[in-house]
This record gives structure tokens, C-alpha cells and sequence, in this order.
């Protein structure tokens, strides 16, 4: 038997069933058609959102990186609860802008913007994370082309990077921003020239559930920040100091102490250089936001016995929930919360494997779980999918298709 991770609290039984959003699993499913179903909850988002509000200093800005789950609605339902959205494509700017966001609100990062898209960027009016120095000199010469100040900031590579991060963004060599050193000549570059300048971005690294780690790396993002202003000769008026907040997926994950982190960066906005003084600061967070407010519905299709290994075979898998099938980044597999959705309420008595219906021994979706007995049409639930499962997952593999999505 493997443990499964943790299921978000506000999860919850109505008629013996997993509630979402005050509705049955089996009801959504009715209402959005047929599984497999992606259900978002409004109420978590929205507890999530204000629970952070309150932990951090107010002056503090949330942004919501729309990589995380760029949903139509819940795009929108979202956009009254931040301050700022990070895009990185141009078919997330059309995204953005179909959901209501206006150009000012939103920043672009990306190490592999085409000249069409930095066009349409500069255009709009959306602030660049310049990756390289290539690419700011490609942005300056279309501002001049379009007679407009480009809205320019720089994405740093920093030398340090999020210690236990599960995707580490800086440190060492990396294809993502310009590292450090070379960062104040370009600074002072885009300043000369005439562009709106907008600061910096400074991304280490994502999905930390220590606070201490998240406390360490927002400490050298403040002291670099001002280090590379000071250097450059330029004021710094947009420090967006990344994200890496984590969720728990996996048995023994805690939720990280965000009174802690709001604590600690209160005492250093208390006593900021002068060069800071004056900065408007943001943070970028997509998983915290949005991850535990999803569950992925899929249906029991078949339950069969191979070599004394019971399987629960579904019409989902990792076709649309390729991080939960442990192939999404991570080095072992670990089992993700998992319930039977129509049970909610029973107590496990059996261990099974829950597997996809994909042609491939990737598509497994929880191994050796201790589950209440499933039998052909019932649901299996698989939480914390509210964030990287949709759109991080290949669709249309084997010609299977997008799963349905709902907000409630």
C-alpha cells in the first residue's frame, strides 16, 4: 500500500458523496455532460487569495501567473482578486484580453519571444521580462518603429536559487533571464534610450512548502534588487520578487507557513535601502492560488485482476493530468490525493492501482492506494488539479481530447 497525499480540507461529503462547491461529483458531471470533468472551486480560490492578502504586507502586490490554469472563467472570476497577470505567449495575452484584463496589468516573460509577439506586446502597452540582450535591443527598435516607449523591464538569472524548490529557475547557468552581472549595463541601456522603464523580475524557483527557504530567497531578491539599481545608476520603480509558493500533493506535505513569510518580509519592507524606498512590489503565484481549489472527475470503466493486482481502469489519465501520473517533472512517483468521488464517505477497504485508459504504463493515476471498493460507474477524484492539469497535459494524445472544465 502507498499513501496518498493530502485532500484539501474544504473538501467535503453531501448524500455520502464528494461535495464541490456545494454540489454533488455525480450532479456536475450530469450538468457538464459526460467525464472526464475538471470542477474549480470559487470558495477555495477565493479563501486562498484573501488568506494571503492578510498574511502579507499591504503593500505588497499579488499577480496571478495565468500558466498555472488559463481557464476562461475562471480568468475572469479571478481578475477582481489580483493586482496584475503574467502571461507568457501571445495567445495568453489574447486569453487575458478576452477575459477583461487591461494591457497595463499585465506582464510578459518567456525566453523565446518571436518579434511578433514583442510587437503586439509593445503595441498593447504590456510590460516585457526581457530574457536577453538580444531581445532588448529587438523591443527598442520596435518601439522606435512604432513610435511608442516599450514598457521594458529585466528578467535577472540570479546566482542563488529557491532551496527545495521543485523546479529550480536560477542559479547557474539557465535559458531563463540575464544573469546578474551583466544586468546594469543593460539597465542603464534601456534607460538611455528613452523606454518606459519598469524594473525588474526575479524568479528562483517553484512549488517550496518551506517558509525558512521562501524567507532566505525573498531576502537575497531585495538585496540583489537594490545591488543592481544601485550599480546601474537607475531607480527601480517594479520589483516583482517571483513566487514559489508550494501546495501539499503528497503524503506528509505541509501547507507552507505564510505568517511566517508575511512576517519576515513586513521587517525587511520596515527597513529598506533607499534605492527600494519608493518600489512597488509584487509577487507571482499560479499553483498557490488555484491548485487545491481543482478536482479532476473521471469514471470508472473497467475494474479487472492481473496477477492478484486489482486495477480501476478510468476514461481519464494522463492525457490531462500528466503531473498526477508523476510525469510532469517529477524524479519518483508519488501517489496525489485521491478518492472515489460517489463513496466519499466509505471507508477504504481495498488497495488498487487507478490507471488511464491510454495505450502506455505511464498512465497511472494512483498506485497500491487504500481505496472504498469502486465498481464500474463511479467516480474517482483526483485533487490539487487545479493548476498545471488542463492545458500542462497532452489532450490530444492517442486522439482521446480535451476533458471539460466547470467553475463553481
Amino acid at each position: 500500500m502507498k499513501a496518498l497525499g493530502p485532500i484539501p480540507p474544504e473538501f467535503t461529503a453531501l448524500d455520502d458523496e464528494l461535495s464541490i462547491g456545494g454540489r454533488t461529483a455525480s450532479s456536475l458531471v450530469k450538468e457538464a455532460g459526460d467525464t472526464p470533468l475538471f470542477v474549480y472551486s470559487r470558495s477555495i480560490i477565493e479563501q486562498r487569495i484573501a488568506g494571503l492578502r492578510a498574511a502579507m504586507p499591504e503593500r505588497l502586490n499579488i499577480h496571478y501567473a495565468m500558466k498555472a490554469n488559463p481557464y476562461g472563467p475562471l480568468l475572469q472570476f479571478i481578475a477582481d482578486l489580483v493586482d496584475g497577470l503574467d502571461i507568457a505567449s501571445i495567445g495568453e495575452f489574447e486569453q487575458a484580453r478576452e477575459a477583461g484584463y487591461l494591457p497595463r496589468e499585465i506582464s510578459f516573460a518567456g525566453p523565446g519571444k518571436r518579434d511578433r509577439e514583442l510587437f503586439a506586446a509593445i503595441k498593447a502597452g504590456v510590460t516585457l521580462n526581457l530574457e536577453s540582450e538580444n531581445e532588448a535591443g529587438r523591443a527598442l527598435q520596435m518601439g522606435k518603429q512604432l513610435k511608442v516607449k516599450p514598457r521594458l523591464a529585466i528578467r535577472v538569472n540570479p546566482t542563488f536559487e529557491l532551496r527545495g524548490s521543485g523546479m529550480k529557475m536560477g542559479g547557474g547557468a539557465k535559458p531563463f533571464g540575464i544573469d546578474a552581472d551583466r544586468v546594469p549595463a543593460l539597465a542603464r541601456r534601456i534607460v538611455d534610450a528613452g523606454a518606459n522603464w519598469q524594473g525588474f523580475h526575479i524568479y528562483s524557483g517553484s512549488q517550496a512548502l518551506d517558509a525558512e527557504a521562501l524567507i532566505e530567497a525573498q531576502g537575497h531578491v531585495l538585496d540583489l534588487a537594490a545591488q543592481l539599481a544601485d550599480e546601474a545608476g537607475v531607480d527601480l520603480p517594479h520589483l516583482n520578487m517571483g513566487g514559489g509558493f508550494g501546495i501539499p500533493y503528497f503524503d506528509k506535505d505541509t501547507p507552507v507557513d505564510i505568517a511566517a513569510i508575511g512576517a519576515a518580509l513586513e521587517e525587511r519592507f520596515a527597513d529598506l535601502p533607499n534605492v527600494l524606498r519608493e518600489t512597488r512590489f509584487a509577487i507571482e503565484l499560479g499553483r498557490y492560488l488555484v491548485g487545491e481549489s481543482g478536482v479532476y472527475l473521471t469514471r470508472v470503466v473497467d475494474r479487472k485482476v492481473s496477477h492478484d493486482t486489482t486495477y480501476l481502469i478510468t476514461d481519464g489519465g494522463l492525457h490531462h493530468q500528466l503531473a498526477a501520473s508523476g510525469n510532469f517533472g517529477t524524479v519518483v512517483r508519488r501517489n496525489y490525493p485521491v478518492a472515489i468521488a460517489t463513496r466519499f464517505d466509505a471507508e477504504p477497504e481495498e488497495v488498487v492501482n487507478v490507471v488511464g485508459c491510454l495505450c502506455t504504463p505511464l498512465d497511472r493515476l494512483a498506485d497500491a492506494a487504500h481505496l472504498p471498493r469502486a465498481e464500474v460507474g463511479d467516480l474517482v477524484a483526483v485533487f490539487c488539479a487545479g493548476a498545471y492539469g488542463a492545458s500542462a497535459s497532452p489532450a490530444t494524445f492517442l486522439g482521446q481530447g480535451a476533458a471539460r472544465e466547470l467553475l463553481v
